[in-house]
């Protein structure tokens, strides 16, 4: 947000930036009130008062294009936009209305430390000022806020806790080298810290870590290069780390987004030439079944960084199945964590276990390829996968009636899937008493085997289950889809329906 002192400068900024930035006419926005004296080309710009509202929800919604807002006595008080991060003032402010215009940018959002307001005009002794008036109680909560007195000195102090943790790791070629060994540092920086005997170290520094990057945000100004070099270093690995280790889990893990991330911090502290790939003949999307990933990982010098990549795209891989099958999901999470077991107990070494791993991701391969080879969709294969899990099954059965089995139950839940499973206790039970009555069509199981059928079941239930979220998803979509396009048929305000912020829930509960 650009806080300018009039509308004729407001415009003039706005102006500026265009023609330094010809493609930012999306990006850019500028909100004030209109006058009939205005010019005409500013009435184009400035807009009415829908306009003006339009913008509000644009600039709130993160998704958005507009990214700058250049304001006059608008959206200082009272609009919140929690990811916003930066505001330049070009305008004297003080008291109270100081106070309001800067907490704009002071709400809480993702992982953003605080706000940064750049100051043109020179409020920096009004500032002082209101917040002498203003903020008596956090004084008296949290003491001196001076930067210079605690951010600093915070700031030296995580940076020295964090080289003793790196003790022994010689990270200096990230400052003096070439791009390709300075990758090679965060790399071997991330190996040595993911050691298996290195769990508590780990943990201590990905928390003083992050607290070495909230207090570099707060005295950026202060800190020498040298320091602010070390310092990306040591934000670098700690995101690569937390990519890595369980505090990512249920977010797929994306090595162009390491580095582009990397490289961001580089390019704000050391000014990098070049783009510093950790896996350097991938530049597109990685699949854990492509054999040359694979075998680029296995061959990797970071033996820790191996192991644990492995295991965060393998696990991945068996959430998905956790959805979908829960036959293949029991048999790889058991595999992978009977491997991880003997490795953290020293069973195994990093060669051993990497192996394993490696031949795990084959695994889940080549049951990827079973359902083409026998003809079955990745539905039916998952019944299929329950039917069988008894090995003793297929000695009662042909492959060609389980097949049919299969592609029959697969037809009868499809054929029903439009009846809401999670919240029909009775529809649940009709739908156990189809199966069941299926599955003894075909004499299914075996006498002794009655354990099999609990195993259909769970599946068939798992399949309902997902399928009713989708049913729900879809239903919402339709239903916006109406409210959306319903909204546009009136001309007028007073013809116009409800549109959905204003009417009722798709679902009658607003959390639905």
């Amino acid at each position: 947000m650009i806080v300018a002192y009039s509308r004729a400068i407001a415009m003039k900024i706005y102006n500026r930036i265009l023609t330094l930035r010809p493609s930012w006419t999306e990006k850019l926005a500028v909100v004030m009130t209109e006058s009939n004296k205005d010019p005409e080309e500013w009435r184009a710009v400035i807009g009415n008062k829908r306009h003006k509202d339009e913008l509000a929800k644009k600039f709130k919604d993160n998704n958005s294009p507009l990214k700058l807002a250049i304001v006059v006595d608008m959206w200082l008080t009272g609009f919140d936009v929690p990811s916003l991060a930066t505001m330049y003032v070009y305008k004297p402010m003080q008291g109270y209305n100081l106070m309001q215009a800067i907490a704009r940018v002071n709400r809480v959002f993702a992982d953003k430390e605080g706000g940064l307001v750049v100051d043109y005009v020179g409020i920096a002794s009004a500032l002082k000022e209101a917040m002498n008036d203003y903020t008596s109680r956090d004084k008296k909560n949290y003491g001196d806020t001076d930067i210079v007195k605690v951010a600093y000195p915070k700031f030296l102090e995580k940076l020295s806790i964090c080289r003793d943790i790196f003790h022994g790791y010689d990270y200096s070629k990230f400052t003096t080298g070439t791009d390709l060994e300075r990758s090679r540092a965060i790399s071997g920086a991330v190996n040595f810290i993911v050691g298996v005997d290195k769990e508590r170290e780990r943990e201590d520094f990905l928390k003083e870590s992050l607290l070495l990057r909230q207090a570099l945000s707060l005295c950026s100004s202060l800190a020498e290069e040298a320091l602010r070099i070390e310092a990306a270093f040591f934000e670098s690995v700690r995101v690569l780390v937390m990519r890595l280790m369980n505090q990512g889990e249920g977010k797929k893990i994306s090595l162009p987004e390491m580095n582009a991330r990397i490289n961001a911090l580089l390019e704000q502290s050391i000014k990098s030439n070049g783009v510093i790939n950790l896996f350097s003949d991938m530049n597109g999307d990685f699949s854990l079944f492509d054999p040359k990933f694979l075998e680029e990982i296995g061959k990797m010098k970071e033996k820790n960084l191996a192991v644990e990549l492995l295991k965060k795209l393998i696990s991945e891989q068996v959430i998905i199945y956790k959805r979908t099958n829960v036959v293949k999901s029991e048999k790889f999470s058991e595999i992978i964590q009977q491997a991880m077991n003997r490795y953290l107990n020293g069973m195994l070494s990093n060669e051993q276990v990497i192996e394993e791993l490696l031949n795990l991701a084959k695994q889940i391969q080549e049951a990827r390829k079973e359902g083409e080879q026998l003809g079955l969709t990745a539905d039916e294969l998952a019944f299929y996968d329950a039917l069988t899990k008894p090995q003793a099954i297929k000695d009662f059965y042909e492959n060609e009636e389980l097949i049919a089995i299969t592609k029959e139950l697969a037809d009868a839940l499809r054929n029903n899937r439009a009846i809401d499973w999670q919240k029909r206790d009775s529809a649940r039970a009709k739908m156990r008493m189809m199966i069941k009555k299926l599955l003894k069509k075909h004499k299914y199981p075996p006498e002794g085997m009655d354990d099999a059928v609990q195993t259909v079941m769970l599946q068939c239930e798992l399949w309902t289950d997902n399928n009713d979220m989708e049913n729900r998803v879809d239903a919402y979509e339709s239903r916006l889809g109406q409210y959306v396009s319903s909204s546009y048929r009136y001309e007028s305000e007073s013809e116009r329906p409800l549109t959905v912020a204003e009417g009722p829930a798709p679902y009658g509960k607003k959390d639905e």
